[in-house]
């Protein structure tokens, strides 16, 4: 089965173009079984998903939950959690990303670098500089194909995921309707569930990615004037992740991280 592993939606991302459903629609036509929803820091489209599509529409496609974390030192990081479960501080950027991990893992999650040799401060490679060969061999896959990147930064990536022994996924990181699909990551027909994906990727199951390349990304069209992009970003990450340090800490001091659980859905929901 083939799913598009890095996915932006209009109801969760504030850069995303796409309704999910529509995002659906796309996939399917296109022969795709699946889809991880990782909107940037925000359970939103999948919220729809669960809320108002799930069981009636599209049984035949497989929703995951997952999220694009920016974190305050390496970048985004893209991260899957068990089905029954979410941590509301996911959806509170900020963190430094081995305190991500150690909260990823210790609830049972996955996690790994979206586009890791990007553009500055948006990628892991481009933006930490301490800890790094600790830091990588504690992730869980490698985002080895991304369709908005450059060819010399997915080889990059390639590369990075077989130097440290990781999964390599791919994800079209689509915010409009032309990007939808042009990459993929190839798992078993039988993953269904966010546990079962995590526990193959965790078990050292076969990951295979592929795709095209989009083209027409914001860098693509404003040329050299992406520097100055990225430079905005860079103040922009800091100033929102800064302003969500009381949050965090509220968090983080309730017992169990202000666990919110869902029931475990049924097998054959």
């Amino acid at each position: 089965m083939k799913i598009d592993m890095h996915c932006h939606t209009k109801e969760g991302s504030p850069d995303g173009s796409i309704p999910i459903e529509e995002y659906i629609r796309k996939l399917k036509s296109l022969g795709f079984g699946g889809m991880v929803v990782t909107d940037h820091d925000s359970y939103g489209g999948y919220r729809v998903w669960k809320e108002t599509i799930r069981g009636k529409r599209h049984r035949d496609f497989v929703v995951f939950k997952g999220i694009e974390y920016d974190t305050i030192d390496a970048g985004h990081i893209i991260v899957i959690m068990p089905e029954y479960l979410k941590l509301r501080i996911l959806e509170m950027r900020g963190l430094p990303v081995n305190m991500l991990i150690d909260i990823v893992h210790r609830y049972g999650g996955i996690l790994g670098p979206a586009h890791p040799c990007g553009s500055k401060y948006m990628s892991y490679e481009n933006s930490l500089r301490a800890r790094q060969v600790s830091t990588m061999m504690k992730f869980d896959f490698v985002e080895a194909f991304n369709a908005c990147e450059t060819r010399e930064s997915n080889f990059e990536a390639e590369c990075l995921a077989r130097v440290y022994g990781k999964p390599g996924t791919g994800g079209s990181d689509a915010h409009r309707i032309a990007c939808v699909g042009l990459a993929w990551t190839e798992i078993p027909d039988s993953i269904r569930h966010e546990s079962q994906l995590i526990n193959y990727i965790k078990s050292g199951g076969t990951v295979k990615c592929g795709g095209r390349y989009y083209g027409h990304t914001t860098k693509d069209r404003i040329g050299p004037f992406n520097r100055i992009l990225v430079e905005m970003f860079w103040f922009y990450n800091k100033f929102t992740g800064w302003s969500k340090i009381m949050k965090r800490r509220k968090e983080m001091r309730k017992p169990t991280l202000s666990l919110a659980t869902d029931q475990p859905r049924r097998r054959d929901e």
